[in-house]
């Protein structure tokens, strides 16, 4: 069988408040790390998430 091209991670807030999202990605077409601007409600504002693994 053949591997699944997406995978699935977490996006970590950098404004360390512990709150992440879950999110795929293609390791093939995407080799680095995901960065995104998304919206933390424990901060109530937009800040970067970083892509971290799933445990």
């Amino acid at each position: 069988m053949a591997k699944p091209a997406t995978i699935k991670i977490r996006l970590n807030s950098t404004a360390d408040t512990g709150f992440f999202y879950v999110t795929k990605k293609n390791p093939r077409n995407m080799t680095e790390k995901m960065v995104q601007r998304k919206y933390d409600p424990i901060v109530k504002k937009h800040v970067e998430f970083k892509e971290g693994k799933i445990k």
